[in-house]
C-alpha cells in the first residue's frame, strides 16, 4: 500500500525575503521533518548553499519575471503543478511556526482546501485590493470587482493567502486553474486594480466551490493587524506582514546557524524593508 505523502511549500522570489525564508526554514525544522519545496527565482546559486543547509529542501524554479512581486503571485497560481504530495501546505516565506501543524495535514483526509479568513473578510469592504484613496472606494469595491469579470457578490469572502492547504484531487486542481485564470484578468485590470492575489482567489472559491474549511485567526495570525483580533488560543502560525520581519517576531527560529547568517544578512543582503516593488 502507497504511504500517503505530505509537504510544505514555500516562495522565495529575489534577495528582499532571502533572511526571511532562513528564518521560515528554521522555524518549519522545529516542529516538521516533512520536506520543504522552494520555488525559487533571481536568487544567485551561490546562495543556494544557506537554504540547502536545512534538511529536506527541494529548491525548484519559479515563474520569471523582472518584478519580484509578480513573480511571488505567479508561483502562487503554480502550487498545485509543483507540489510533489498528496497533501500539501503552502506558508509565506515570512510566516514563523510556534508549533506543529500536524492536525492541518490531518483535516485533509475531509477536505480539499483549508483556509483563513482576512482580517478583514467582507468582499465589499476590499478596498485594499483597488488603486485609489481607500476611504473613497468604499462603496465602489463590489461594482469595480464585478466590472472587470469577477464572480463576486455582496456576501463573497476575502481570504488571506498566506497559508493554503490542500490535497492532490481533481477539485483543486480546477481550483488552481481557475485562480490563474482570475488573477490574468486582475493583472490586466492595472488601471483599476492593485496587483494582489486575493480577488482572484476568491473568485476561484466562488467559482469552484470546493470542499472546504475554515481555521481560526490562529493558524494565520497577522502581527501587523494584532489589534483587531480577540484570541484566547494559543497562536500556531504568525505572519509577520511587512514591515514586521520573522526574525524579530520570536525566538523560535534562533540558532547558532540564523545568529550567524543574520550577520551575514546585514552586510551583504537588502531589508524586505526597502523592497521598491511592494509601491508599483
Amino acid at each position: 500500500m502507497k504511504t500517503e505523502s505530505r509537504g510544505f511549500i514555500t516562495i522565495l522570489t529575489g534577495l528582499y525575503p532571502f533572511q526571511d525564508c532562513i528564518h521560515f526554514l528554521a522555524a518549519i525544522r522545529k516542529f516538521h521533518q516533512e520536506p520543504i519545496i522552494i520555488l525559487i527565482d533571481q536568487v544567485p546559486i551561490v546562495l543556494y548553499p544557506f537554504l540547502k543547509a536545512f534538511k529536506n529542501v527541494i529548491l525548484k524554479p519559479a515563474p520569471a519575471n523582472e518584478n519580484t512581486v509578480l513573480a511571488s503571485r505567479q508561483a502562487k497560481l503554480a502550487l498545485y503543478e509543483a507540489s510533489e504530495f498528496d497533501k500539501t501546505i503552502y506558508l509565506d516565506s515570512d510566516i514563523c511556526l510556534l508549533s506543529d501543524i500536524n492536525d492541518v495535514f490531518e483535516y485533509l483526509d475531509e477536505y480539499d482546501l483549508l483556509l483563513t479568513e482576512d482580517v478583514q473578510p467582507s468582499i465589499v469592504k476590499a478596498t485594499n485590493l483597488l488603486r485609489g484613496k481607500q476611504e473613497d472606494l468604499l462603496q465602489n469595491v463590489l461594482p469595480i470587482l464585478q466590472s472587470i469579470g469577477l464572480p463576486l457578490q455582496a456576501d463573497s469572502v476575502q481570504y488571506n493567502s498566506g497559508l493554503i492547504a490542500f490535497c492532490k484531487t481533481e477539485v483543486t486542481k480546477v481550483f488552481f486553474e481557475e485562480f490563474q485564470r482570475y488573477f490574468e484578468i486582475v493583472k490586466n485590470n492595472q488601471d483599476k486594480l492593485l496587483l494582489k492575489d486575493q480577488g482572484a482567489f476568491a473568485s476561484a472559491i466562488a467559482s469552484v466551490r470546493p470542499h472546504m474549511k475554515i481555521l481560526p485567526p490562529t493558524y494565520n495570525y497577522l502581527s501587523k493587524w494584532e489589534d483587531a483580533y480577540n484570541i484566547q488560543e494559543q497562536i500556531k502560525v504568525l505572519h509577520c506582514t511587512y514591515p514586521y520581519r520573522p526574525q524579530y517576531a520570536k525566538n523560535i527560529s534562533r540558532s547558532l546557524y540564523t545568529r550567524v547568517f543574520d550577520r551575514f544578512a546585514k552586510v551583504f543582503l537588502p531589508n524586505q524593508v526597502t523592497n521598491p516593488w511592494r509601491k508599483k
